[in-house]
């Protein structure tokens, strides 16, 4: 059971790391579902919950970039999965809030793990697959645990679409096909938002609606970006050649051999969402995978965030997987920057959570010990406010 956000919390002389540039030894007050104060010498108000947090970090909550919990639960394998619409390789009309189920047990390993925000969507069986959303990993209804929605339109390169398609022998069966589908189905959408413009005008004009074209032209935009599902490097510039000749916002999924064009991804600005390196080779073109794609990417200048992919790698070893870029060369600062500011920045959600700041969600965690530290844990974890762990339950009520 989640608790309901207490109206006042003050968390006690903890080791503070705001992600803002600032860790100190001090205090921060919680009020409703805001951070309202932090520092090193704030003074206990009357009338707050007092959280002693001597000799423990106190943190951000962290944001798993890029995972599918929710939408494709782990105990239901079957009536659960609802990842991908495997009818017709163009299906940009999907929307990920229509397929995600709360009560899925990957929200509860999250927030006990201390990831607060995550993006989850659509898998990438398909060349377009839909939209994703950014939310919260605490709640029982979705629309108020999301704080953006669309949050990107997924779309796939490399084997995935190939496989799925090239079975039933139709378009996609090569990576030249699948290109050509998404090329056509953005110039579709040009020409559906000329229409649509002409129509302000001239109502003859406008044309019947149709919810795929109309996504599509939120990409062309700029509203929300192409989160390209990419692995080999090739693919990576199938992805960007594609987004710079529609002048599209652009996020690299997976980027398993990022590490190889770095400083290509550099040149051209886009940010990469790397993994899920925790795992075994488990197809082709998982052949290069290497906890130091990370380092190298964030060494050359790009933004970088982690994900699990969950249930791919389980939802709460997101810090693992930190932890592990580490000991491959990422620098620490960086680490932590890739589980907390970055993402924030890439998912458009900066403003609310990523960092410790007065008037952001109070989504703030405080841990055992080091994060990255095999054996820390989460003692405590808030959720715009409202105590996740340990888990508050009712009367009566069972574990």
């Amino acid at each position: 059971m989640i608790s309901k956000a207490m109206e006042r919390i003050f968390i006690h002389n903890g080791k503070i790391k705001t992600m803002t540039g600032k860790e100190f030894t001090g205090s921060l007050l919680i009020e409703g579902e805001k951070i309202a104060a932090l520092g090193e010498h704030l003074q206990v108000p009357a009338g707050v919950v007092v959280i002693e947090a001597k000799g423990r970090w106190v943190l951000p909550g962290f944001i798993d970039a890029h995972c599918h919990v929710g939408i494709g639960e782990e105990v239901y394998r079957v009536e659960g999965d609802d990842l991908n619409e495997m009818t017709d390789p163009l299906t940009p009309e999907l929307r990920a809030i229509d397929g995600i189920n709360p009560e899925d047990e990957g929200f509860r390993d999250a927030r006990l793990g201390g990831v607060t925000t995550v993006f989850t969507g659509p898998g990438s069986g398909n060349v377009i697959g839909g939209t994703g959303v950014v939310m919260k990993t605490a709640g029982r209804v979705v629309d108020k645990m999301v704080i953006r929605d669309p949050a990107g339109l997924k779309v796939a390169f490399g084997e995935n679409p190939k496989g799925v398609y090239g079975e039933q022998k139709k378009m996609p069966m090569t990576r030249m096909g699948t290109a050509a589908l998404l090329r056509q189905a953005l110039v579709d959408a040009e020409t559906y938002r000329e229409k649509l413009e002409q129509g302000k005008s001239d109502a003859e004009k406008k044309p019947e609606r149709d919810l795929g074209l109309e996504t599509l032209v939120k990409v062309l935009n700029r509203q929300i970006p192409l989160r390209a599902h990419a692995h080999r490097a090739d693919d990576i510039m199938t992805a960007i050649r594609i987004a710079r000749e529609f002048g599209l916002d652009l996020v690299v999924e997976h980027c398993t051999e990022g590490h190889k064009i770095a400083e290509e991804l550099a040149e051209y600005g886009y940010p990469a969402v790397v993994g899920p390196s925790l795992i075994n080779r488990a197809k082709v073109e998982l052949k290069d995978k290497t906890f130091k794609t990370v380092g190298i990417l964030a060494k050359a200048g790009v933004k970088v965030a982690l994900m699990t992919d969950h249930s791919v790698t389980p939802i709460e070893e997101l810090p693992l997987c930190a932890a592990l870029a580490m000991k491959e060369g990422l620098p620490e600062e960086e680490a932590f920057r890739a589980i907390t500011v970055n993402p924030a920045a890439i998912l458009g959600v900066s403003g609310r959570v990523g960092t410790l700041e007065p008037g952001k969600d109070a989504d703030v965690v405080i841990w055992s010990g080091h994060p990255f530290a095999l054996l820390s844990r989460p003692d405590y974890v808030f959720i715009n406010g409202a105590m996740v762990k340990p888990e508050t339950r009712a009367p009566g009520e069972e574990r």
